[in-house]
């Protein structure tokens, strides 16, 4: 979970591939896994070479923040 709201938070302003990999501490076979994991669940999308957090993951970080997850 931690990961998830990392790599959200790291791509709220758009961010490259290996942005997300240094800012979530992550190699990148395990980052593509997140990062497609995360555009099959419409949290994050990818346009060219940039991640986006969606709307939707943004209500999800919000949510996560409010239950005190993290």
């Amino acid at each position: 979970m931690d990961i998830t709201l990392d790599i959200l938070k790291i791509a709220l302003d758009g961010a490259k591939k290996t942005q997300i990999v240094y800012g979530a501490n992550l190699n990148s076979t395990i980052a593509n896994k997140y990062l497609a994991r995360l555009e099959e669940k419409q949290l994050i999308e990818q346009k060219g070479n940039i991640f986006i957090t969606t709307d939707k993951g943004k209500t999800y970080r919000e949510m996560a923040s409010e239950l005190e997850i993290r």
